[in-house]
């Protein structure tokens, strides 16, 4: 006597799962990634032993933490440029302390940027 079994069906895959969690995925990498465009700061680095161009000025600025130093005196972060700008060609020495965050070395390297006849070179 044979027994009949009786045969299963395959269940047809919903696709609407699959679909919520495609578009829930689209939706996080397009609300997590920026579409702006960063700009570029030029560092120019110390060589050794390396002789200057010219006859220029050459002004030390330390960045420790909140505070900015000039030439060693306290200077405010609005009035740097004001303090800097100059007609002769000037080398300014950017050294940063460990307080310092890389936001606060880009922040005075922006304003530094459009100074005239100024090279700007970080140390550390």
């Amino acid at each position: 006597m044979a027994l009949e079994t009786a045969k299963r069906r395959r269940k047809r895959l919903s696709m609407t799962s699959l679909i919520d969690v495609i578009f829930l995925l689209l939706l996080f990498f397009m609300l997590t990634s920026t579409f702006s465009r960063y700009s570029e700061v030029e560092l120019t680095g110390g060589a050794p032993g390396a002789p200057s161009q010219s006859e220029r000025v050459t002004r030390f600025v330390k960045l420790d933490g909140d505070r900015l130093l000039v030439d060693g005196q306290d200077t405010d972060f609005v009035a740097i440029a004001e303090r800097l700008a100059t007609e002769t060609e000037q080398m300014l020495v950017l050294a940063f302390s460990d307080q310092t965050s890389s936001q606060q070395l880009i922040d005075v390297l922006a304003v530094l940027r459009p100074l005239p006849n100024t090279q700007t070179m970080v140390l550390n």
